[in-house]
Order: C-alpha cells, then structure tokens, then sequence
C-alpha cells in the first residue's frame, strides 16, 4: 500500500516518528507521501526523504512542496520561484498540499485563491501533479483547477464532497483520495455511499495522520511501548500503519478484495506521484 497523505513533520510524531515509519512497513505499507502545509516544511521533508534512504526499515518516503489555504495568508510574490526551486529536487513529487478552505477561513478567500492560483502555474510549469484540498469551495476549487490550456493531473484529498462534486472531479480527470472519514459512523455516511462510484483506475487511500484515525480501528495502546502509551493524545492519534482500516472498509463497501483493491491503489499512486523515481 501506498500512503498519499501523512502530516510527518506534525509534533504528534516528534517523539517517535521513527517507530511510527518502521511499525507502516510491519503493515504493509510500501511508499509514503509526506505532507506539506508550508515551503519550510518541504525543507524539512526534504531532510527526511534523505534520511529514509539509508533506513531499511521504512517505507520509501516522498514529499509534496506547497502552501496550505490555512496558511496562504503567509504566501508572498517570491514564493512562486521558490516553489518552483524546491520542486526540482527529486524528493519532490507534488505540489501542495493547496487549495481552498471556506469552511474555517484561516486564511482570508482572497489571499487563498492567490496562492492556489500561484501554486497551479508551478504545477503546470514543472510538469508536477497537484495535492488539492478542497472544502466547502462551492466548485471554486475545479474552476480553478480546468482554468490553465493545460490543466494540472490532481488528486482530491480526503475527498467528503457531494454527488455532483464527485461527477465534477472526475469528469475533470481528477484522482480521488479516501481517508478515514469513510470510518466515521456520523461524518460518513455521503462518503460511504459514494465510493462505490469511484473507478479502480482513479482511486487511492490516505490516512492524513496523525489526522482522521479511523473509528473501526482497535485502540492505539498495543502500538506503542513506554512512556507513549500512557499519554491520551497518541491513543486516539492517526498513523500509516492503520490505513489497513481504511481500506477493509473501503473494500467491504466496494464489495472488491481487499488485497486486489490495495494493489490498484498502489498502482495509481506509484504512477501518479512518479514513486520509481522519487530519491
């Protein structure tokens, strides 16, 4: 399996980020992509891809390089060239992750619709797909996005849109990124209703760690050994190693095999994020 969204460099993993990357391997997981909310963050991803290859025990590591909508408000004109320089190494294998936010506006509409827009010119110009985050944009998100002669490939993360906004994506060409919200017995249910409409050929699976651990998971505390588990914050904590979760549900609501379905995912994500040729 292959893991296209995990937070590393949050500071729920700061104690044991290394543990976190050996017990994804134990799980079968083969190829990570670590998340970034800032350009600084690249960096610090960046690092720790350099640092995996020499770590046999870990997953093969990836990164995006962009800026958050929560964040766009730090976005400044200079930005774009050093996105675009921080794309070049080969780490990098996407931008983002960006998009638009509406729903908590951390970051006024208007300064987040710059820094999308920015980020989408970088993408088209270095040839690199995009990880979009989309939440209650009202379709803003996908005008933006078939807005370039050229449009960008992309991939929804954690997609809990509609009906409509799934027809929309997909009509688009866009990839579909399912995390653990399917997990969730309120949050859910649209989601759980809509997978089935999703085609293997467009589909991966995300755990957003330490974000979204899925609900039909066991308790954190048999994962961890020391002083970590008896700390309240890491028993709820997401991690890779339980994106096995997400995919028995999604697999129980697609009524596909399990290993079959982990495979086509994996396929899509290896191919749509370059993972053969990302250092």
């Amino acid at each position: 399996m292959i893991d296209i969204c995990v937070n590393l460099q949050n500071s729920q993993f700061s104690q044991d980020r290394a543990a976190v990357l050996e017990r994804a391997t134990q799980a079968g997981i083969t190829g990570i992509l670590a998340c970034s909310t800032d350009l600084d963050m690249s960096l610090d991803n960046q690092v720790l891809c350099d640092e995996a290859r020499s770590e046999s025990g870990w997953p093969k590591l990836a990164t995006t390089a962009g800026v958050h909508p929560h964040d766009a408000r730090k976005w400044q004109e200079a930005d774009s060239e050093r996105l675009r320089a921080l794309s070049s190494n080969p780490c990098v294998a996407a931008i983002g992750e960006c998009g638009l936010d509406f729903n908590r506006n951390f970051s006024e509409p208007s300064t987040q619709r710059r820094a999308f827009q920015a980020q989408i010119e970088v993408a088209c110009e270095t040839h690199k797909p995009l990880l979009v985050h989309d939440r209650d944009s009202n379709g803003e998100v996908l005008h933006w996005l078939t807005k370039p002669n050229r449009q960008p490939s992309a991939v929804i993360h954690c997609f809990t849109g509609n009906a409509a906004e799934l027809d929309s994506y997909l009509d688009a060409g866009c990839y579909i990124g399912i995390t653990g919200w399917l997990c969730d017995q309120t949050r859910g249910q649209e989601l759980r209703r809509l997978v089935r409409l999703i085609p293997d050929d467009r589909l991966m699976i995300e755990t957003d760690a330490p974000f979204l651990r899925p609900q039909n998971a066991p308790s954190n505390e048999g994962l961890f050994t020391g002083s970590l588990s008896a700390q309240k914050k890491y028993r709820r904590r997401n991690e890779p190693a339980l994106l096995t979760f997400v995919l028995a549900r999604l697999a129980e609501l697609r009524q596909q095999n399990p290993e079959h379905l982990a495979q086509k995912c994996a396929t899509n994500a290896g191919r749509f994020f370059n993972f053969d040729a990302t250092a």
